[in-house]
């Protein structure tokens, strides 16, 4: 079991104009294909995605952003305790606006969230992790994350925020 332990509960949750504030990121990391020809090997991304514990479906690491951290600190420590992996945020991809059936609460009566995402470059799967017990990691390409993904503001982000800045910025990589 890991000595590291999950944040539970709302006393510190943050929230602004009726959101309660999330942070999550989208844990990825390069996968060398074949050698071209003698070339250097091409290069591919992945994205770690985990399984949902309530029902089917993949989403990518995120929870509450809580008054005594930043936004990349919440993106950081959701990593480890739902996916147990450690990197470095690399970019910024945007807020991501969604309505939560199960997160309503006194301060967003309606359910609305509002989501920080990141691009985590891994450099660490941790062996043992606070929700190893109840949660699944699965490294895919893009194209099947995107198939795969639960929620329609998580596949916005994966295909608007986190493809189009890796498009940008590893021109010589491939998506796939």
């Amino acid at each position: 079991m890991s000595g590291f332990v999950a944040r539970t509960g709302r006393l510190q949750q943050r929230y602004e104009g009726g959101f309660r504030l999330i942070a999550g990121c989208i844990p990825f990391k390069y996968v060398n294909l074949k050698e071209n020809d003698g070339d250097t090997p091409e290069k591919i991304v992945e994205v770690l995605m985990i399984n949902s514990t309530s029902g089917p479906g993949l989403l990518f690491p995120k929870g509450g952003w809580e008054t005594d951290e930043t936004a990349e600190q919440a993106a950081a420590r959701e990593s480890i305790e739902e996916a147990g992996v450690r990197g470095d945020l690399v970019h910024f991809l945007g807020f991501y606006a969604f309505r939560s059936k199960k997160l309503k609460d006194e301060f967003s009566p309606e359910g609305l969230c509002k989501a920080a995402m990141y691009a985590l470059l891994v450099k660490e799967e941790l062996e043992s992790w606070p929700e190893k017990s109840l949660r699944q990691r699965s490294w895919l390409k893009i194209p099947e994350a995107i198939q795969f993904c639960k929620h329609s503001w998580m596949r916005e982000a994966l295909e608007e925020g986190f493809s189009k800045w890796y498009i940008k910025h590893n021109p010589n990589s491939t998506i796939e």
